[in-house]
């Protein structure tokens, strides 16, 4: 290999990024000992900035495009260089790559539980997750507030820390505005916009824009959560004697199927009937001491004599029963 030639190898004659990692944010271009040659081409793709560095210094910046590298495009470079031959020789600089295209879909939810005071509730722990979505759109602040100087910076480096913003923005929007846990679940859309719109700023500060933060779903602890699907349980029932007999309408076609057959369907409307009816009159709540006792019926004594002797005339109980039976109806009869 001759002198010229290896001297030739040197040189850097295109700048580029062909094939990014997704995952990466910044990816620093392997200058190493090389030297960039006057005239090289930069290209830029779509989703992608270019930023050059000169001794840790911000010099010039590069959107999507492409360009040959003189004085006329590296103003802020050509300056910090003080190049006496207007840059006429190779020049070193590091050349870092920014991944602007959106992050899709970012997971966050709370680890722990959130306390907030619920008007109907009282104290309650809420949990809630979903997903976010952003973009880098300030590769100068990114540089300097996030990634600074290094060779990549994974979008995995920094979850953690958007994570926490996220919940913590939404934790300090539950505490504030007092919002019922009823309207939350009934509301997720005009919660996400409210909890977006307070976390741009501090996506901002970092050199990311926020372009979308959804709640999918907030959730009670799950002693709570059974308390209140009680509640809707009985609201949607409303008339709970017409339930009662609504179910045991619904339960003949699979009773008749059971050992017992109709005979088992009419013993279990009728102990389903009695129940629902009994529930249905404890739940009106009038004193007992309102309700006016009803007076002895004495054709119902006269009734179960007549029946106490007509079992006995057909040997279906003995003397002996019908006269403890009489005394007793007799005596309540009396009393």
């Amino acid at each position: 290999m001759g002198l010229g030639r290896f001297i030739k190898k040197q040189f850097i004659d295109v700048i580029q990024w062909p094939d990014p990692n997704p995952e990466l944010l910044m990816w620093r271009f392997p200058i190493a000992d090389e030297e960039i040659q006057n005239g090289a081409a930069l290209i830029v793709r779509e989703s992608q900035v270019a930023l050059f560095v000169n001794e840790g210094k911000l010099a010039d910046e590069f959107t999507a495009g492409s360009y040959k590298l003189t004085t006329n495009n590296l103003p802020v470079l050509t300056n910090l260089k003080n190049w006496d031959k207007l840059f006429e020789s190779p020049f070193k600089s590091d050349v870092y790559f920014f991944n602007t295209r959106q992050q899709l879909a970012s997971g966050w939810g709370t680890a722990q539980p959130i306390t907030i005071r619920d008007n109907e509730f009282g104290l309650i722990s809420v949990r809630g997750f979903g997903n976010y979505s952003y973009r880098v759109i300030d590769s100068r602040k990114f540089f300097t507030e996030v990634a600074g100087i290094t060779e990549e910076f994974y979008k995995s480096q920094l979850d953690d820390q958007l994570r926490n913003l996220c919940v913590t923005t939404l934790s300090t929007i539950l505490g504030n505005k007092n919002i019922p846990f009823i309207d939350m679940a009934a509301n997720l859309t005009e919660l996400s916009k409210l909890v977006q719109q307070s976390l741009q700023e501090h996506f901002g500060n970092l050199g990311l824009q926020l372009e979308s933060f959804l709640i999918e779903s907030i959730t009670l602890p799950p002693a709570l959560q059974k308390t209140l699907d009680d509640r809707i349980s009985m609201g949607i029932i409303g008339d709970l004697s017409a339930y009662t007999q609504y179910q045991m309408a619904n339960s003949i076609p699979l009773a008749a199927q059971n050992e017992g057959g109709a005979a088992g369907v009419g013993m279990s409307m009728g102990a389903g009937l009695t129940m629902g009816q009994m529930m249905a009159e404890a739940m009106q709540q009038k004193p007992a001491a309102a309700q006016a006792t009803a007076p002895t019926n004495a054709n119902d004594h006269t009734a179960k004599l007549s029946q106490l002797n007509e079992l006995l005339q057909k040997g279906l109980i003995t003397a002996e029963d019908y006269d403890t039976a009489k005394a007793e109806v007799l005596r309540q009869l009396i009393g």
